[in-house]
C-alpha cells in the first residue's frame, strides 16, 4: 500500500509567496489545503493547491474548521494581508470575536501568536513560511559587487539600531536614513512607500535598513525584499539597501543582485550591528 502523503495548509495572503510555498510542498510530495481570503489572495492560487477554501478576514473558526475536517495538521503562513483594508474587511466569526476581545492591542506579532495559540489547541501546528524554501532566506555578507562607502557604513550602524527599536515597538521593520538622520519610518504604507517617501527627502545616498523585529517570530511576518524593492530604491537615489542575513526573505534574489550591480546599488545582509565589511 502506498504511503499517504502530508496534508500541509498553508492560510494565504496576497501576493505570488502563497503559489511558491504551495509549489515547494508540492515538490516534496505533499497535498495542498489553502484557505484564502477575499479581497486579498490570488485567485490563481487554485492552480498551485489541490484544495482551495475562501474565508472573509476574521472568520478563524471557519479556517480551523477547514482544516481540521480535511487533516491537517501543520500549516504555513504566506502572502500578504493589506494593513489599510484591516478596517473595513474584517468580518470576524464568533471564534474571531472571542479572539478580538481578549486582545489589548491590535499589532502584527500579537494577532499572529494569538491566531497561532488558537491552532495549536486544535492540534493544527503553524511552521515556518521557508519550511520549503530555505533558499530564500539572505545569507549573510555584501552581496553586490560595489561595497558600503565609509559614510554609508556609518548611517548603516545608525539605521540598524533605529530600525531594532522601531521593530521593537511593534510599529514597522524598515527606516530610511541619511547622514546619521532617520528621514522616513515604516508603519502602514508599506516599505516601497517608506522608501519612495524616504528618498524624496534625502535626494540621494539614502540608505534602506529592513530588519526582523528583536522578538520576531519567524513562522510567519518574516521580513521580505524583492526585485521592485531596489528598483524604488533607484529610482528615488538611494544607494544601500541593508538586510538582516538568516531572517529576511529575498525574492527573485539574482535579479535583485544584477540590477542592482547594473545600478552601482549595494546590497549588505548583516548578522549583527557590529558585523565589519
Amino acid at each position: 500500500m502506498p504511503e499517504e502523503r502530508e496534508h500541509i495548509g498553508v492560510i494565504a495572503g496576497g501576493g505570488s509567496f502563497p503559489m511558491m510555498v504551495a509549489d515547494a510542498a508540492r515538490k516534496r510530495g505533499c497535498r495542498i489545503v489553502a484557505v484564502a481570503h477575499e479581497g486579498e489572495t490570488a485567485p490563481e492560487l487554485g492552480a498551485h493547491v489541490d484544495e482551495l477554501v475562501w474565508v472573509r478576514l476574521g472568520q478563524l473558526g471557519r479556517l480551523i474548521r477547514a482544516f481540521r475536517q480535511r487533516g491537517v495538521q501543520r500549516v504555513m503562513m504566506a502572502g500578504t494581508i493589506a494593513k489599510r483594508r484591516m478596517f473595513s474587511r474584517v468580518r470576524p466569526d464568533l471564534k474571531g470575536l472571542a479572539l478580538m476581545s481578549r486582545m489589548a492591542v491590535f499589532h502584527d506579532d500579537g494577532i499572529l501568536r494569538s491566531v497561532s495559540r488558537e491552532m495549536e489547541k486544535e492540534g493544527i501546528q503553524v511552521i515556518p513560511s521557508t519550511h520549503f524554501l530555505p533558499e530564500l532566506i539572505a545569507p549573510a555578507g555584501v552581496l553586490t559587487r560595489r561595497k558600503p562607502a565609509r559614510t554609508e557604513i556609518s548611517d548603516i550602524r545608525f539605521g540598524w539600531h533605529m530600525a531594532k527599536e522601531l521593530g521593537r515597538l511593534d510599529i514597522g521593520q524598515c527606516v530610511v536614513v541619511r547622514r546619521k538622520t532617520v528621514v522616513a519610518v515604516e508603519a502602514m504604507e508599506g516599505t516601497d512607500e517608506t522608501i519612495r517617501r524616504g528618498g524624496r527627502i534625502a535626494r540621494e545616498k539614502a540608505v534602506v535598513v529592513k530588519v526582523s523585529k528583536p522578538d520576531q517570530d519567524l513562522r510567519f511576518d518574516v521580513p521580505s525584499v524583492g526585485l521592485e524593492t531596489v528598483r524604488v530604491m533607484d529610482e528615488v537615489g538611494a544607494s544601500v539597501l541593508v538586510l538582516e542575513a538568516g531572517k529576511t526573505l529575498m525574492f527573485e534574489k539574482p535579479d535583485m543582485i544584477r540590477f542592482a550591480d547594473e545600478n552601482g546599488l549595494c546590497i549588505v545582509s548583516m548578522e549583527g550591528e557590529e558585523d565589519r565589511f
